[in-house]
């Protein structure tokens, strides 16, 4: 029986709580963004694919400031690793949380998947990691946008997440995908 908890939009997201690399802490509740709270789950610092979305993500900070969305990308990679990817992706910008656990990333609706050795960037992977995922937090703290991925691969573009978001903010649109027991609507 698996333990992954699919999240549903307009309701409550899971407490998330983790230290940043580079120094600080992140903490869902206590960000206070005009629109959105974007979190980024990355697989960490041994995938080649993270380190070119990550760092598209922070070429695009001022534009998700801009429509009052706060930005965070995180992992299941330790301090060190955290540091390491700040370093060597040359970020110097985007909040890096590291430090996810297992369970965590569970009730976020990710999947974990097992290393298997050096990846093509020459790094390790963990034992254990999660896959990628993408969401949109309202400052009330309820799910508004989620995609789960369970592999690295055609991940959504943070331009056309820009578009959505001018859209559902200029139209009031409403979260969608709301409906999680189909018994309560027939």
């Amino acid at each position: 029986m698996s333990d992954l908890v699919p999240l549903v939009p307009r309701q409550a997201v899971p407490a998330l709580r983790v230290d940043l690399a580079g120094g600080g802490q992140f903490d869902l509740a206590s960000e206070k963004p005009a629109n959105f709270t974007l979190l980024v789950f990355y697989r960490g610092l041994h995938c080649p694919i993270c380190k070119m979305q990550l760092k598209d993500l922070e070429s695009k900070l001022d534009e998700f400031e801009k429509r009052g969305v706060s930005v965070v990308a995180l992992s299941t990679d330790d301090k060190e690793r955290a540091e390491q990817t700040l370093q060597t992706w040359g970020l110097s910008r985007l909040r890096i949380g590291y430090g996810v656990s297992l369970d965590a990333a569970r009730h976020w609706g990710l999947y974990v998947s097992s290393g298997r050795g050096k990846t093509s960037a020459g790094v390790d992977e963990p034992a254990l990691f999660s896959e990628p995922a993408i969401y949109l937090v309202k400052p009330d703290g309820t799910l508004y946008f989620g995609s789960v991925q369970t592999m690295p691969f055609a991940r959504p573009h943070f331009s056309d997440i820009l578009t959505a978001i001018d859209f559902v903010v200029k139209n009031n649109y409403p979260a969608r995908g709301e409906v999680a027991d189909l018994r309560k609507t027939a």
